[in-house]
């Protein structure tokens, strides 16, 4: 029996379809372009190089039969995320299991998009809010010839940073992580990704390190020569922070503070540290660590000498990031749920990666020295109307066929999380949803002396090898100099919660 091709129904017949169309007749591996299915007026009943035109999109449930190996293709890069949802019911409707979307437009812009680009349709791309359109290459052309490094490239953000700079003609993309496995996914993934013609031809070299080790970041730095740095890589996970707390702050600030001595001595031009939300009143160690980092940042720009500008940009969660809600519901939904959420009152600020690092990029060319930016996160989502919305996404009713449990937070959790102080101030930019904080200087303690009190613990040395690795030590020298972290912990201690006594129970951790 021969082999049965596939069908593929481009949704879209504009430039994006028709160059996904021509793509794979080109190739002739991945089936057969069957149609284009389109609202346009002018093109239903017209053909497109020899594939039919049919629509409206709408009217399809009730026409179109399709196979279980047949797929859709949604390539309307402009389409917001309802308009995206409206389709993919349809799509649904008429029986499509394979379901792939490109894209947004920010990322075709340039009249270019490739069928390696599409990927398969998840909850993100419709219950994002509609992403702001910054065309990659524009905003990008102070990266043109450039050397550009990346710490923590094999995650969320720094992968999807990495992908968006092959648009921006860097001369060299330095891929440093400390995963190898992480790093060697980005980057085969980005060699593809060229190999099809996305992008530039960026030389793309991956670099394993841990940026602990001062004397090796210096040597990469210097080594690299880079001009731009980027820097994701963190310990980002609050609860195992919490059960870790002196590899939060070995890594998270002992190894920024080591990325800004190198990039400062070997005359890098621009640094990006990514923050977070979770720096503003920090109610945890890893918030803590990433306030600190903050400061960092900001007292190294002092030291800046002429053409160099240091800066930080923060924002809160991002939808679809490694060890986020939105794929551990996806995992809690296809082991048959139910789905865990803390508390019913808890919510987020949400935004898409692909936004959150476009807007990350234009702020790194944007940015001056010494200024701290906030990225425009529109409102607060509850979390358990995400999960409910999740549920419907993957087919099944909420409390119906799949229930919701409530767990309650985990230690160093708020039902809120601020973006900002109000001492800081946001007001906006020239640029859309880039809003500028004044700098506060830390009122409660000296970064140089709170580092100072903090090194041994995490550093070992023979003089004081008694208080290596002492978590308790470290909690308390940090609570002493944040008195946001010492309240939230006084509260859990009074109201006799056990993650207390967990967290607390094993002095040496790593």
């Amino acid at each position: 029996m021969g082999k049965i091709d596939s069908r593929l129904y481009i949704i879209g017949a504009g430039f994006a379809g028709q160059m996904i169309a021509q793509e794979l007749k080109r190739k002739k591996i991945f089936g057969t372009v069957a149609a284009f299915i389109d609202d346009s007026k002018e093109l239903i009943g017209s053909k497109i190089e020899d594939v039919p035109v049919l629509g409206p999109i709408d009217t399809m449930s009730s026409v179109l039969r399709v196979t279980a190996i047949d797929q859709a293709i949604i390539a309307i890069p402009s389409a917001d995320g309802s308009r995206i949802k409206q389709i993919y019911d349809v799509l649904k409707k008429c029986g499509f299991f394979h379901i792939k979307i490109l894209p947004s437009i920010s990322q075709v812009v340039d009249g270019k998009a490739h069928f390696v680009q599409a990927r398969e349709i998840n909850p993100l791309d419709i219950l994002g809010r509609t992403p702001i359109i910054i065309p990659l290459h524009e905003s990008l052309a102070y990266l043109k010839g450039k050397r550009v490094l990346i710490t923590g490239a094999g995650g969320s953000i720094g992968s999807e940073l990495a992908r968006q700079l092959l648009s921006g003609g860097a001369e060299r993309l330095y891929l440093f992580g400390h995963g190898e496995n992480s790093i060697v996914n980005i980057y085969r993934e980005l060699h593809i990704l060229q190999n099809e013609g996305v992008g530039e031809k960026a030389s793309v070299v991956p670099i394993i390190g841990d940026m602990r080790d001062r004397e090796y970041v210096r040597y990469i730095i210097s080594h690299t020569r880079a001009d731009v740095i980027f820097h994701c890589a963190a310990y980002k996970h609050v609860p195992m922070m919490e059960e870790n707390p002196v590899a939060s702050i070995e890594n998270n600030v002992f190894g920024t503070k080591n990325l800004l001595d190198a990039a400062l001595e070997c005359g890098t031009e621009r640094f990006v540290l990514i923050s977070t939300d979770k720096a503003v009143n920090p109610v945890s160690v890893y918030g803590v660590s990433k306030m600190l980092s903050e400061k960092l940042v900001n007292e190294a720009a002092l030291k800046t000498k002429c053409g160099q500008s240091f800066m930080f940009v923060r924002f809160g969660n991002v939808l679809g990031s490694r060890g986020s809600i939105l794929p551990i519901f996806m995992e809690q939904i296809q082991n048959g749920g139910p789905v865990t959420v803390t508390d019913p009152a808890m919510e987020r600020y949400f935004m898409t990666i692909p936004e959150a690092c476009s807007l990350v990029l234009q702020t790194g060319g944007v940015g001056e020295n010494g200024c701290s930016y906030l990225l425009d996160m529109g409102e607060p989502i509850k979390i358990l109307t995400l999960a409910e919305q999740i549920i419907k996404f993957s087919g099944f009713e909420p409390y119906k066929d799949m229930d919701i449990k409530f767990i309650g937070a985990r230690r160093g959790e708020r039902l809120t999380e601020p973006l900002w102080l109000t001492e800081e101030n946001p007001t906006p930019t020239q640029y859309k949803k880039i809003l500028k904080l004044k700098n506060i200087p830390p009122a409660t303690f000296s970064t140089d002396e709170l580092l100072q009190k903090l090194y041994p613990v995490c550093y070992f040395s023979k003089e004081n090898s008694g208080i290596y690795r002492d978590r308790e030590l470290l909690v308390k020298i940090l609570r002493e100099a944040v008195p946001s972290l010492d309240e939230f912990y006084r509260e859990e201690e009074e109201n006799g919660d056990k993650r207390i006594d967990m967290a607390t129970s094993v002095k040496v951790v790593l």
